[in-house]
């Protein structure tokens, strides 16, 4: 690990460190660093990939956090999605209190989140904060809050002033002209922010490859207005429970058209709620339960669910596969998919659509019709962040290489590029200083998986070994060696039941252990040669390579 110090430099620096979310979409958080001082910037979390088999989510690696958590001054967030507040429970617990700056919507949400986990409101410092507030971290970081737009209230990048210069974070963002909330993205003050002087941009890069403007979430309701109207039956519809914009409209189109809403599925009733109880969300009718509609006909109801991203578990999982306790979708249904899979998601999407289809549901998902939006810009929104703050320097940040790459071809193109343009990775200690601005060294940084109630107990082994019990099965080998020496052998996803070749893998087995008796062997001496000897039978005999576990008992 290299570590500079930016108190022995004989030039002041600021040092940004990224230890998660740079090259990768998801468990985002940023430490800034000036001197004895550091200021932290989210706490997300990561879902698995398909090979990560078994692992609930990620949260980031935070050893750097730790062995200077002496220096730790405030904390700032975002917005109020997963990848931005998710990791907390497991990340506030480990390091002092300190006060953490947010707006209303995302402090709830995190309350929430950390009373699920059996954390007290003393035990964290949480300080509501509006767009335009000013605070001080420190001796040495000074934060405006600044409205971004983007799918959940409350959403807010900052302009980070330090005594190396001006640092402007746009967090996640669309310019939206029609958000559902009327409250558009403060463009005027990353202008001013641009005139007074901005030493570095941090831009959202998620949609960089994408050319445009992302559509408004207006043009989303009117086309789910639109399609929701033509219904004949029920209508269960499924987005992202944090889109509360989205969800906020699908309550008012509901209404106009004669249809109740119900609610389904645990984290769409948590945002629900929450979003509800501060005021961020208006609920035209009393949301009932899947008990109450009996008495209503099919096209007075619409089901708002989980489920838009495949997982089995989710409500619409369970309606797919016929699983629900309380509902079962019919002919004269209609599923609409107001979402698009997450990279890695697709497989499992496609999965729950096709069995719709089977079902005879009408299903109906983008992208034609439209009708979901992306929360991010899309490359003229890029550019127009990029002219209005001019920054001397550009660090492209949330999104995989592709994007950030893409984004910074883009940045070069306006008629004001930025001097220079860093492609960073998590753990990368980016120094910035009026005319440096370079990688100077790297800290510890990725990935902690958590599964079950274990945390950070599963590692890339574990999951190797998942992934091959998997693809190549497991042999078990109990070897007894008195009185008279035996093997049985347990498979389990090795190959269908054949008599024929267990006994032979019996018979190499016991051949190993009885030369071992007859040489006095040492028992681990014996259980290695069996183990070699009935790999090389296997794989000579079936061209596989299953997981071996040899025992022996003497």
């Amino acid at each position: 690990m290299t570590n500079p110090d930016t108190a022995d430099s004989a030039t002041p620096t600021l040092q940004v460190i990224p230890l998660g979310g740079m090259g990768e979409i998801g468990k985002n958080i940023f430490a800034y660093r000036y001197g004895d001082e550091i200021m932290v910037v989210d706490g997300g979390l990561a879902f698995p990939k398909a090979h990560q088999m078994g692992i609930d989510l990620i949260v980031p690696r935070i050893d750097y956090l730790l062995e200077n958590q002496h220096l730790i001054k405030g904390w700032v967030l975002t917005h109020g999605h997963e990848d931005h507040i998710g990791g907390l429970p497991y990340i506030l617990p480990r390091l002092p209190r300190v006060p953490v700056y947010s707006a209303g919507l995302t402090l709830g949400l995190v309350r929430e989140k950390l009373t699920e986990f059996g954390i007290k409101d003393g035990e964290v410092d949480l300080r509501e904060v509006q767009p335009g507030d000013k605070v001080r971290i420190g001796q040495h970081f000074h934060v405006e809050f600044v409205r971004m737009t983007h799918s959940i209230p409350d959403n807010m990048g900052y302009i980070l002033t330090t005594p190396v210069g001006r640092v402007v974070h746009t967090g996640d963002f669309k310019l939206d002209e029609e958000p559902a909330d009327g409250k558009t993205s403060d463009l005027a003050r990353l202008e001013q922010a641009g005139k007074e002087g901005v030493l570095l941009l941090i831009s959202d890069s998620t949609n960089a490859e994408r050319p445009g403007h992302t559509p408004s979430e207006a043009e989303i309701a009117r086309n789910l207005e639109g399609v929701i109207a033509g219904c004949r039956g029920r209508v269960f519809l499924t987005t992202f429970a944090s889109n509360v914009h989205r969800i906020q409209n699908v309550l008012h189109i509901a209404h106009r058209q004669g249809r109740r809403v119900v609610m389904e599925g645990r984290s769409m009733l948590k945002y629900a709620q929450v979003a509800q109880g501060l005021g961020y969300m208006e609920a035209p009718d009393p949301f009932l339960t899947s008990d109450d509609v009996g008495e209503l006909q099919d096209q007075q109801i619409l089901f708002v669910c989980t489920g838009s991203q495949g997982q089995p578990m989710a409500v619409l999982g369970r309606l797919a596969f016929g699983t629900h306790a309380k509902i079962a979708l019919r002919r004269g249904d209609t599923v609409i998919l107001s979402s698009n899979p997450i990279p890695g998601n697709e497989d499992a999407v496609n999965l729950i659509v096709n069995r719709l289809y089977e079902i005879g549901v009408d299903v109906i998902y983008p992208p034609n019709p439209r009708i979901h939006a992306s929360g991010h810009a899309s490359q003229e929104e890029l550019a127009t962040v990029l002219n209005l703050t001019r920054p001397k320097f550009f660090l492209p940040w949330h999104g995989e290489p592709r994007h950030q790459i893409n984004h910074a071809k883009l940045a070069q193109t306006l008629p004001r590029p930025p001097k220079r343009t860093l492609i960073a990775k998590n753990g990368d200690v980016v120094t910035l200083g009026g005319d440096e601005f370079r990688v100077s060294g790297t800290v510890p940084a990725g990935g902690v998986y958590v599964d079950g109630l274990g945390v950070g107990d599963v590692g890339d082994e574990v999951l190797l070994d998942r992934v091959n019990l998997s693809q190549e099965g497991l042999i078990i080998m109990n070897a007894v060696l008195h009185p008279t020496p035996h093997v049985e052998i347990v498979t389990r996803g090795f190959v269908r039941p054949n008599r024929e070749l267990d006994f032979q893998i019996k018979r190499v087995a016991l051949e190993v252990v009885e030369q071992g008796v007859r040489e006095k062997k040492r028992l681990e001496d014996v259980r290695d040669d069996m183990y070699g000897a009935v790999r090389r039978f296997v794989r000579k005999a079936t061209g596989r390579n299953p997981i071996l576990i040899p025992m022996i008992v003497d």
